[in-house]
């Protein structure tokens, strides 16, 4: 079983500290292509990957 760090990446917490930053807004476009973030967010419970979807407005995992 693959571990994934995105649950504690230190470049997704740029955006959560400030979405608007230029390290945020690079990691919000990155998230929606990471082969990475699609195999952390189909690993999550749907309620967590829900949640998580919503958070960061991504459609194609809700």
């Amino acid at each position: 079983m693959t571990t994934h760090n995105c649950g504690n990446c230190s470049f997704r917490s740029k955006y959560d500290h400030n979405p608007k930053s230029f390290l945020g807004r690079i990691w919000k476009w990155h998230a929606g292509w990471c082969p990475g973030w699609k195999k952390y967010m189909k690993s999550l419970p749907d309620q967590e990957r829900l949640k998580l979807a919503e958070k960061y407005d991504m459609k194609k995992y809700k």
